[in-house]
């Protein structure tokens, strides 16, 4: 599922407009850093665990950042519905 994250179009990355996405029920499949500071994407994990949407963890920021086709680490990322 991670591999296909930098070929689809429908995605947001990072927290502000990941929880942005939730909050407007637009958001399919969420991706969670294991390195992630807690504190930052606790608040996403709840939204996403009331909404019941599929969470996937990723080993670190810098893979998942990878994965959406960034130069940088990713906190967190969305594919959209």
């Amino acid at each position: 599922m991670l591999g296909s994250l930098i070929e689809e179009r429908n995605k947001v990355i990072g927290i502000k407009q990941t929880t942005k996405a939730l909050n407007q029920d637009r958001v399919k499949v969420l991706f969670i850093s294991e390195d992630a500071e807690k504190h930052l994407v606790e608040h996403i994990e709840q939204i996403a665990k009331e909404k019941d949407i599929e969470t996937i963890y990723v080993d670190s920021m810098k893979d998942l950042g990878k994965a959406c086709g960034i130069s940088v680490g990713a906190a967190v990322a969305a594919i959209l519905k």
